[in-house]
């Protein structure tokens, strides 16, 4: 499957403009950090697309979260990689993580909106994002409360935080048209 089939697919289960923008996000950084890590990317943005895929379908049930998305997914013919990528990614059931896939989508998946939260503060341009903003803002408790700043720090196993900071907001900058920043 690739990206435009993923996005197909992903439009078919999921209402929200918010949560579709959200994957996307999650999709771009996983990208960013398959890249960095010669991984496969294709692969990596599929599974970010797809890994919220059932989260509208069980109104948020965290017991069910990514298990039904994975049942879905392999309903739908996908390789077991990207379900079980999907089932796993619910870190109340799953965590802790070891994998460098598993990692990954948890640090981007928390780090997606925060990104986009430090946007707006700066008028919607991801282009002003820098990674001392980040560092900065994830240390004030009340911005983007909802975050799990621990997620984020999972990638801390791979790599350094201001890389993973650097590559998150690249990322995001180079499809920032697709999630409505500037």
């Amino acid at each position: 499957m690739d990206r435009d089939e993923a996005l197909v697919l992903l439009g078919r289960h999921v209402a929200s403009d918010s949560l579709r923008t959200h994957c996307i996000a999650t999709a771009t950084i996983l990208r960013g950090l398959a890249d960095a890590f010669g991984e496969d990317a294709d692969l990596w943005e599929v599974i970010g697309i797809l890994h919220d895929i059932d989260y509208e379908a069980f109104g948020g049930d965290m017991n069910r979260h990514g298990i039904e998305g994975a049942a879905l997914l392999r309903g739908e013919g996908l390789p077991e990689e990207v379900c079980l990528a999907v089932e796993r990614h619910n870190h109340l059931l799953f965590a802790p993580y070891s994998e460098r896939l598993d990692l990954s989508l948890q640090a981007a998946d928390s780090i997606s909106g925060f990104l986009i939260a430090c946007a707006r503060v700066k008028g919607g341009a991801i282009t002003d994002v820098t990674p001392k903003t980040v560092k900065k803002k994830l240390k004030e408790k009340a911005f983007a409360a909802g975050c799990e700043r621990e997620r984020i720090a999972a990638v801390n196993s791979l790599m350094e935080a201001g890389e993973f900071y650097e590559i998150a907001i690249a990322s995001l900058a180079a499809r920032k048209d697709e999630l409505g920043l500037r």
